[in-house]
């Protein structure tokens, strides 16, 4: 039986898996992570407040460079032709902020490791602008909510 792990060969050695005889497809992923803080801090950051800048709007952008640099930073996945990433926020109650971040591509393999990179840069932005104020935030739930293309077919996450 072969391993089911393809970035193992069959010595148990790392590799990077050849995609090179896989068409290229359109393919999608979505991601979301949430960060749990002080009900004054999801005030701060949702009025804008934060004497530094728009937490969000700097979040985003380092959300957007961590998916353009996943093959910089995860060893064995491929770098690819990004066509486009979008970073969401939402406040969830008086204490969470959720995260959601879609990356899209044509290309020979997925980009779910875009995604959940987007997600939890972000996530790391806004605890990196915010420390200052609550140092007991945490980043929790970072998670694949959906992917589409490729030959393993279409993946949703059950509610």
């Amino acid at each position: 039986m072969p391993n089911p792990l393809t970035h193992f060969d069959d010595t148990g050695a790392a590799r990077m898996v050849d995609v090179g005889a896989k068409p290229e497809t359109h393919r999608t992923a979505r991601a979301s992570a949430v960060v749990r803080m002080k009900p004054e801090t999801l005030a701060l950051i949702r009025d804008k407040g934060h004497a530094k800048g728009d937490v969000l709007e700097v979040a985003r952008l380092a959300g957007i460079m961590g998916a353009k640099r996943t093959a910089d930073l995860i060893p064995l996945c491929h770098p690819l032709p990004l066509t486009s990433v979008s970073v969401r926020f939402e406040c969830a109650g008086d204490s969470e902020l959720r995260i959601e971040a879609t990356a899209k591509v044509f290309a020979r393999t997925g980009v779910e490791m875009e995604a959940l990179t987007a997600v939890t840069v972000a996530a790391l932005a806004v605890y990196d602008m915010c420390k200052a104020v609550d140092r007991g935030m945490t980043i929790a739930a970072v998670q694949l909510d959906e992917k589409s293309g490729g030959a393993s077919g279409h993946f949703a996450r059950a509610e």
